[in-house]
């Protein structure tokens, strides 16, 4: 079983854990963490929802919900690396930026990182594929829907500083 810490719209610690899987109650609000790892060479990685998951067989970021006691960056590091295999600092993920929804905090990162697709472990029931696509190749699958909807408008929102962050690295 699982839990998630419980904060409020101002993202304040409550002190209360949400048990996942649970409905939110309202004025309740989780933390979840999205990474766009990037190649420095205009790519970014991106991994398939296996089946059975929601938006099953689309294209994804790697992220997730932060569990109980863990801040952002302790998250990110260990859904990149339970998804992917990939180990990475909490220093070296750079972030993006914070956005809510309705029961949710959401922080976004990116991560300069070049792996081998042979080197990357995929987590069964969680992920089925993985590829680097170029940024237009993801524009073209965000169009196309191919890519989660959810993660498809976060790309478009955060394209441009992802693009200038590719470009400070040639």
């Amino acid at each position: 079983m699982e839990f998630n810490d419980i904060y409020d719209i101002n993202r304040n610690l409550t002190g209360r854990v949400h048990r996942r899987g649970t409905r939110w109650k309202a004025g309740e609000y989780g933390l979840v963490v999205c990474v766009w790892v990037y190649d420095g060479k205009g790519n970014l990685l991106l991994t398939r929802r296996a089946k059975g998951k929601s938006f099953a067989g689309t294209w994804e970021n790697s992220g997730g919900a932060a569990k109980a006691g863990e801040t952002s960056r302790q998250a990110i590091a260990r859904e990149l690396f339970e998804e992917t295999g990939i180990r990475a600092g909490e220093e070296e993920f750079e972030f993006l930026g914070s956005d809510r929804d309705r029961c949710t905090h959401y922080d976004f990162y990116c991560l300069k990182k070049s792996v081998p697709l042979t080197q990357i472990v995929l987590l069964p029931g969680e992920t089925d594929g993985v590829q680097w696509a170029s940024m237009e190749d993801v524009r073209e699958m965000v169009r196309k829907r191919e890519i989660c909807k959810i993660i498809g408008n976060q790309f478009l929102r955060q394209e441009a500083e992802l693009l200038r962050r590719q470009s400070a690295q040639d």
